[in-house]
């Protein structure tokens, strides 16, 4: 498979932001958003158990204290950074569904964005809920728990639209809506791992076009 263009050579590491040095001893006033940004990256770049506590306080720029006072735990920062994710960088997924379109636009319009999205230079490539937490240690059933839940719901919205699709007489009657739904959402996972393997932006594409060629309708 070609390196995608869109991807420079060497480390593919995004880079995350450093306020210099932390005060000690004290408490540290911070912008929410600014470092739940930080923690998703590093999340999505490394995954769950690849981002340590050490890598997380250093990136988000927190004391250890202060991330354990603002979070709670390293799990109750996941789930808000996977929750920054789904409202702010992934936020096309569920535009895209909600368009104003035929349910075959909608997900033409889909794969068109997970092309672009998933190979973004300025973001890790790649989606954080489809790969961010497939493979924990056996300890850690919440965050597997936490993780399936976000790609069942994922899945869910993509049946959810194939349904209004049969409502509103675009899609066929006799579509499996739940097979339909459980197949895109198959490819585009497989979508996000290419990306993670170097997968250019038209390779992407082109593995998007051949999906829609089951399309009936």
């Amino acid at each position: 498979m070609s390196r995608r263009p869109e991807q420079e050579s060497g480390s593919t590491e995004v880079r995350h932001k450093k306020t210099g040095k932390r005060s000690r001893g004290r408490p540290q006033a911070f912008d929410r958003k600014t470092v739940i940004e930080q923690a998703m990256l590093l999340f999505w770049e490394r995954g769950y158990e690849g981002a340590s506590f050490n890598a997380l306080t250093e990136a988000m720029d927190l004391s250890a204290s202060s991330l354990q006072n603002a979070f709670g735990s390293k799990e109750a920062l996941f789930r808000e950074a996977m929750q920054y994710y789904s409202e702010g960088p992934s936020a096309w997924y569920a535009e895209a569904l909600a368009a104003p379109v035929t349910a075959r636009e909608a997900f033409e319009m889909l794969i068109a964005e997970i092309a672009v999205n998933f190979t973004r230079l300025d973001l890790p490539v790649g989606c954080m809920v489809s790969i961010t937490a497939m493979q924990t240690a056996p300890d850690l059933t919440s965050i597997r728990e936490f993780a399936t839940q976000a790609r069942q719901a994922s899945q869910k919205a993509l049946a959810d639209r194939l349904r209004r699709g049969i409502a509103e007489g675009d899609v066929p009657a006799d579509t499996d809506a739940e097979a339909l739904a459980a197949y895109f959402g198959t490819v585009f996972r497989g979508m996000a791992v290419q990306a993670r393997d170097g997968a250019s932006r038209g390779e992407l594409s082109t593995i998007g076009a051949y999906a829609m060629r089951v399309w009936v309708g």
